[in-house]
């Protein structure tokens, strides 16, 4: 029950801090560098949590059916095969959540960049069993979602230095979201 003007109202308060947390996660424009403005906003008004434990169903499924024989497969020459899409996603997700664990820890330090090209040219994603790539990014995204959950609300708004520039720990979970996205969605158009 919710008190409003001395009226009991019948309301799930779950509902209203689910909306709340989703309100406070929405990165604010300066923020995060104008670059990732695209992944941002694929994302926004979305149930952020939620949607990064969907994003793990839509890509399991998206990479079931492609199979293991398939994601080996480049779309054209030069581009990654499917394993290698997925496999960048994982790192990506990491490098971005370890970002945001450290600005919400008051890191002050600069974190460096990273060369997306050489990461997955030196992972060889495609030795890697596609069942194994999946649990790993089920499992580091089921680490992202529990992270976000407990961290102390005044976090969200810490900046740090990411690459040289100023970013947000809500605008990183904004950007892990979104950028999983993108790929998907090139995933979807390309590789089918």
């Amino acid at each position: 029950m919710l008190k409003v003007n001395g009226l009991n109202l019948p309301v799930d308060i779950s509902i209203l801090k689910q909306n709340y947390m989703n309100e406070l996660l929405v990165p604010r424009e300066g923020e995060y560098e104008s670059y990732y403005t695209g992944y941002v906003n694929w994302v926004i008004g979305k149930d952020i949590p939620s949607l990064l434990l969907e994003q793990v169903d839509e890509i399991r499924k998206f990479y079931e059916q492609m199979g293991e024989e398939k994601s080996l497969l480049a779309y054209e020459p030069g581009k990654w095969t499917g394993k290698e899409v997925l496999g960048h996603i994982i790192d990506t997700d990491r490098i971005m959540t370890f970002r945001a664990l450290c600005f919400a820890r008051g890191e002050k330090a600069a974190l460096p960049g990273f060369d997306q090209d050489q990461y997955v040219a030196t992972a060889d994603f495609n030795s890697v069993l596609l069942s194994d790539l999946l649990e790993d990014f089920e499992q580091s995204r089921k680490a992202l979602v529990t992270l976000t959950k407990n961290l102390p609300e005044s976090s969200y708004t810490n900046i740090g230095n990411a690459n040289g520039f100023k970013v947000s720990v809500r605008a990183l979970i904004y950007i892990i979201a979104g950028h999983s996205q993108h790929h998907l969605n090139i995933l979807r158009q390309r590789y089918v």
